[in-house]
């Protein structure tokens, strides 16, 4: 071997090094879905240097089987389903060595390149913390699960282009207010830093949370189409369900609360009521606005403590009001 041949091979390993990455994945009886999910990972074309599989489920019977090209996962079992917040942020202690961590549902299926193109992005991206993908809802791919996550001023948040045909839609890269989490790759430094997931969030909007405060630190957010998934969204919770209904709209207030800024809390706060009240009367035709009461109703009988948490949050604030403003929808 020559000297230009070692100095690659040095060159090539600093890289590598420099762009280790760990996989989490929560499941909670995922059964076939998680294995499909761990066969896509297994076909990676950048296969990550460590896989870490939490079971949710490990307090009944049923448990999720590691791929057989897999052996080496990591297998964390809180002993109850600690919801998807909490779950990530203990896989998140087993990867210190890792200068990247990559999320991933086990209802989703990741195309080869998935991992290899994120970290593309990364590499090119540097002011970006945060990097989500472009998910498909169904196996033909002609429709889109999203390209993201949007926040309003008024504090709603959705998936971008949700059920939006797949052809000709946001085929190039940019920012977007934060990435979906059933597919992204976060910095593991900042994560960590920024004290990982809100665990009282348990699950649904807890990556825009963090997202959110990624933005306040002073670092962007990006969607990479090149890094593709197919996303059975919400196949474990189910689609709309009361659940999902209820967790996703309690957050949401607590979301709006820790993260805005003083002036944009105080501009856009009536926006905020309007919208909770908006909800509850565009769930009651369908009996579900009971459902949507009692999400706002606790989500204020615990508003003090996630008030509280406000000054840590902003003490170290990066960004201007203006910046963030303009990364959220005014429409």
């Amino acid at each position: 071997m020559g000297p230009e041949d070692s100095s690659s091979k040095i060159e090539a390993n600093s890289c590598e090094a420099l762009e280790s990455v760990a996989v989490i994945v929560v499941d909670y009886h995922g059964g076939d879905l998680l294995r499909d999910c761990l066969a896509g990972l297994a076909r990676q074309t950048r296969r990550p240097d460590r896989i870490i599989l939490v079971d949710n489920g490990a307090d009944e019977a049923v448990s999720p089987i590691p791929h057989p090209d897999y052996p080496e996962i990591l297998l964390l079992r809180p002993g109850y389903n600690s919801g998807f917040a909490r779950a990530n942020n203990l896989a998140l202690n087993e990867t210190s060595d890792c200068r990247w961590v990559a999320l991933l549902n086990p209802d989703a299926v990741p195309d080869s390149g998935w991992l290899e193109q994120l970290l593309a992005a990364a590499r090119r991206h540097p002011e970006a913390a945060a990097f989500g993908s472009r998910m498909y809802s169904d196996d033909s791919r002609t429709r889109l699960d999203g390209t993201g996550d949007v926040m309003h001023v008024s504090g709603l948040v959705w998936r971008r282009d949700h059920e939006r045909p797949a052809h000709g839609c946001r085929l190039e890269g940019g920012e977007v207010f934060s990435p979906c989490a059933a597919a992204a790759l976060y910095r593991r430094e900042l994560f960590e830093q920024l004290g990982g997931f809100d665990e009282d969030f348990f699950c649904y909007t807890e990556d825009v949370d963090l997202g959110f405060r990624i933005r306040l630190a002073g670092y962007s957010c990006r969607y990479v189409p090149q890094a593709q998934v197919l996303h059975s969204g919400s196949a474990l919770a189910g689609v709309k369900s009361d659940f999902a209904l209820y967790h996703g709209h309690r957050n949401l207030l607590w979301l709006f609360v820790k993260n805005m800024p003083w002036p944009m809390l105080l501009v856009f706060a009536p926006l905020h009521l309007l919208m909770h009240l908006a909800v509850i009367l565009r769930y009651l035709p369908c009996g579900r606005g009971g459902l949507l009461y009692r999400a706002k109703r606790d989500a204020l009988l615990d508003l003090r403590r996630h008030w509280r948490k406000r000054a840590s949050i902003h003490a170290g604030r990066k960004v201007g009001l203006l910046r963030l403003t303009r990364s959220m929808s005014l429409w």
